[in-house]
């Protein structure tokens, strides 16, 4: 008998548990009547304002628009007349049957994008007649605003995050919108805010009829942080109006900071070409430009030798090795003679200088000495290389710069190891990698860097690692990668009588052309060989000689010799961050109508037989 009780109060047991479950789910479980209802509702994000992006001086980069997504829902779309809403669209048929086809592809009954980013001037004119469309909706989308022309590898662009990324970042869905690029892809998780949700009743017409139950489930959306930049817009605009017509690229750094003052790359583009409904046509056609690179930041990615600019840093190394003094000197016979080895030499000596003098008259002569000499200090070649390459590296070369910026190359400062296997044998001597003393060879370096290594110089041994952002929601920077100082390999006693010889490339040297009475500017410049047309115009700047603002490396691309475009160019930077205006007319004028367009299409000839001209991979203006 007790047996055939407990047989009942089990079965009792399991009811009243299936009862309870479905009193809580239907009754007390709000979530699941969402589900349930889920033909009765519809789910809207809710985007939130991206946050905005300022210059140094708080001038607004970077706003933000309202625009729309049209959603389509293919399980509710009903039987409509077609060529009547691809006309309201503006969309032919066939990509029409294309959307739809990939919607349902992606889900039956989930939302996707059906046309993206209408301006709210065309949306006000589709939204009268959506009615009459059901499974349709509009999606309200914040889009990018850019009030400058300027920065736009700065600036970066947003577009929509790929299934690689969701898969890699699950807060993410199809259709969001993610940082590309520049700032907006380096401070994505600061910027992007954080999206809401609202619950909407609609009724069997597909109209939105009011929020389901007064929004007790709707979420407010959370914006972004605004980001003030390091960079001066002013210069930023003024240093690419000097590079139009020519390649290449200028890099400015705030010594005593490490702020970066300007990153441009010659060719760029106007950033507002990356917003709004031809957003991947204009994206498509600067892509393939293969011929102006104008997505390529040239900045952060273009590796040169860095040729006479280099030069500074050898005598640095020869100090601090003891091989070097301020006396030493050299008397260069048109070049550097070993044996059957020449390294010609301009300099227009040929009596004993010292290494003052060897700066500011950029001698080959003078450094391949200085080079063969920190090398030949050491019992072989293998450690005298080693050595010389670790002070190298002490100013950043041939590392990543460990910086905010979402791209980059650590260039290459060469060690033994990589000429033994170069060589294929370990008895080269100093002579057998002679070009690393004047910044040829193998050595690398991207613009970046060589504005980097400058403003060590600038700060007599030490430096700050480039970033491009100042403060994040009204608080400065405080991660110490960007606020505390790294230190070179060279000791600070060591660089007054190499900054001397840079003060005087300006005054007497192979600059002279582009000094300023009311400044004083100390610099270098440089001519890089290119094994692939005119060699490259380099120069690398300071200023003032005390207490430096600014310090900057320029690349003009085939631009023949450093103080033909680079160094004037340097100048006219300097003078303007430093004064707010320009005082020579005529200097400034030759630079802004410069345009080495004939020497690049002779190099496309000799090189591909490619006329520029001919080819359909232009950019859009």
């Amino acid at each position: 008998m007790q047996r055939k009780y407990l047989f009942y109060f089990f079965f009792l047991a399991i009811a009243l548990t299936f009862i309870a479950r479905l009193f809580y789910i239907q009754v007390l479980k709000e979530d699941y009547k969402l589900s349930a209802l889920n033909n009765a509702l519809r789910v809207e994000k809710v985007y939130p304002g991206r946050g905005l992006i300022y210059d140094r001086n708080q001038k607004l980069l970077v706003g933000n628009q309202s625009a729309y997504d049209l959603m389509v829902i293919p399980a509710q779309v009903k039987s409509m007349d077609t060529m009547a809403f691809c006309a309201l669209l503006d969309l032919p048929r066939e990509e029409f049957d294309k959307r739809l086809k990939q919607a349902k592809t992606y889900s039956w009954r989930k939302a996707s994008i059906f046309i993206k980013q209408i301006s709210k001037e065309d949306f006000a004119f589709i939204q009268e007649q959506l009615h009459l469309y059901p499974g349709f909706y509009p999606q309200k989308r914040i889009l990018r605003d850019y009030m400058t022309e300027a920065g736009a590898n700065v600036l970066g662009f947003i577009g929509e995050a790929n299934d690689r990324y969701i898969k890699n970042n699950p807060s993410y869905e199809q259709g969001d919108l993610i940082g590309k690029t520049g700032i907006e892809k380096s401070y994505e998780d600061i910027l992007k805010g954080k999206i809401g949700v609202n619950y909407r009743l609609k009724d069997v017409h597909n109209r939105v009829m009011g929020p389901y139950q007064n929004g007790a489930f709707d979420t407010l959306p959370q914006p972004g942080l605004d980001i003030q930049s390091t960079i001066d817009i002013d210069l930023q605009a003024y240093g690419e109006m000097l590079m139009n017509g020519k390649r290449g690229s200028v890099v400015a750094i705030e010594p005593s900071s490490g702020e970066i003052l300007a990153l441009i790359t010659s060719p760029s583009y106007n950033p507002n070409l990356m917003v709004g409904r031809q957003r991947s046509k204009n994206y498509n056609r600067l892509y393939r430009d293969s011929i102006n690179l104008p997505l390529f930041d040239r900045g952060l990615l273009a590796e040169y030798p860095p040729g006479s600019p280099f030069k500074v840093i050898n005598a640095l190394i020869g100090l601090q090795e003891g091989t070097l003094t301020p006396q030493t000197k050299f008397t260069c016979h048109h070049g550097f003679h070993f044996g059957r080895l020449h390294v010609a030499c301009h300099c227009g000596t040929n009596y004993p200088i010292a290494l003052r003098l060897g700066i500011s008259k950029s001698c080959n002569n003078y450094f391949c000495h200085v080079f063969k000499d920190i090398i030949e200090k050491y019992p072989s070649a293998q450690e005298g290389m080693n050595v010389w390459s670790e002070h190298v590296k002490s100013f950043n070369i041939g590392r990543y710069l460990n910086n905010d910026l979402p791209t980059g190359r650590k260039g290459l400062a060469p060690t033994a190891d990589y000429y033994d296997k170069a060589f294929g044998y370990t008895g080269w001597k100093a002579v057998s990698t002679i070009s690393l003393g004047i910044g040829q060879g193998e050595l690398l370096l991207t613009p970046i860097q060589m504005a980097n290594m400058t403003a060590a110089i600038a700060n007599r041994g030490f430096y700050y690692t480039p970033h491009i952002v100042k403060a994040i929601g009204g608080k400065g920077i405080e991660d110490p990668n960007f606020t505390e100082a790294k230190y070179t390999t060279i000791d600070s006693v060591h660089f007054p009588v190499v900054i001397d010889g840079m003060f005087d490339v300006f005054e007497s040297g192979t600059a002279r052309g582009s000094r300023l009475e009311s400044i004083t500017m100390c610099g270098k410049t440089g001519t890089a060989q290119n094994p692939h047309g005119q060699d490259h115009s380099i120069f690398v700047a300071f200023a003032p000689k005390d207490n430096p603002k600014i310090a900057i490396s320029i690349i003009v691309e085939n631009g023949y010799w450093g103080s033909r475009w680079a160094a004037p160019i340097a100048s006219l930077m300097i003078e303007k961050y430093i004064n707010g205006e320009i005082s020579r007319a005529a200097l400034e004028q030759r630079m802004l109508d410069g345009n080495l367009s004939e020497e690049y299409e002779k190099q496309l000839l000799e090189k591909y037989g490619v006329n520029p001209e001919d080819s359909t991979a232009n950019a859009p203006k």
